[in-house]
């Protein structure tokens, strides 16, 4: 199945959290920068640490309105990929394409080792102290150099920042969708 990237998907936004009941939630997994060649491959950035996932058949979700294309070639480059769908054999046809984040679906993506969670598995959990005590919930992910950075948002709006350490991020409850945590306290 194909269809077309609306021009409005130039610039997509990145939604996070959960999805709506009933609703397939989609992972950014590359952003197509531009055509290469005449044959309708496209160099895309790769946004997942996984791209073994890229398959010859595959079906990936294209722009906001997550279009859904099927694979038809796919190959890693020094600088990222280069990708084709079917349907898109030349640059003229592919260039709608250009500057589009693909998608994957959530439930396809790899399993991660224990004590390992994709960000969006981590959004809108409660966190709570060492006492049991509600600090909040996570609003956000803060992607730093050196680890992440909870945003956490108790129930007058006030914000959080934890650190993703062992020292800080007790344990995580997948199952229960808590975050034990020992803030750090500042002198």
């Amino acid at each position: 199945m194909s269809g077309r990237p609306s021009a409005e998907d130039d610039h997509p936004v990145m939604k996070s959290g959960s999805p709506q009941s009933g609703e397939p939630f989609y992972n950014a997994i590359g952003k197509i920068r531009r055509t290469h060649g005449v044959h309708g491959e496209l160099l895309m950035e790769l946004l997942t640490d996984f791209p073994e996932r890229f398959k010859t058949g595959i079906e990936v979700w294209i722009g906001d309105n997550h279009t859904p294309y099927t694979v038809s070639s796919f190959r890693l480059t020094g600088n990222g990929a280069l990708i084709a769908f079917q349907g898109f054999d030349d640059c003229d046809k592919a260039v709608i394409f250009r500057n589009q984040m693909v998608y994957g679906k959530s439930e396809d993506a790899p399993r991660l080792p224990e004590g390992e969670y994709y960000q969006h598995e981590i959004l809108g959990m409660r966190v709570v102290d060492e006492a049991g005590n509600n600090l909040g919930t996570v609003s956000e992910i803060l992607t730093t150099g050196a680890n992440d950075v909870y945003v956490v948002v108790n129930e007058e709006g006030s914000e959080m920042l934890l650190p993703a350490i062992k020292q800080v991020i007790l344990s995580i409850d997948q199952s229960a969708k808590v975050i034990t945590a020992r803030p750090l306290e500042w002198d």
